[in-house]
């Protein structure tokens, strides 16, 4: 029962204006302690990204009116 106790963390989220300079080194000291480590998240994926995906993958119509494009998706 010790070990299991012992593997347990917490995961603490912190959000920060990374240009602040106070904010950033207030971090940095955080992690240099030792005790903490960061772990970056994925961002998410912007308008223009999502766009281009989906050019890609083929999720993007080509009409020359409205009648037309609802003609496409029944199909």
């Amino acid at each position: 029962m010790e070990d299991l106790k012992q593997n347990i963390m917490a995961t603490i989220l912190l959000k920060y204006d990374t240009h602040n300079p106070i904010a950033q080194k207030t971090i940095d000291y955080i992690l240099s302690l030792g005790v903490f480590e960061k772990k970056e998240t994925s961002k998410r994926k912007s308008a223009l990204e999502e766009s281009i995906e989906d050019i890609e993958k083929g999720r993007v119509y080509k009409a020359k009116d409205v009648e037309d494009l609802f003609k496409q998706l029944e199909m």
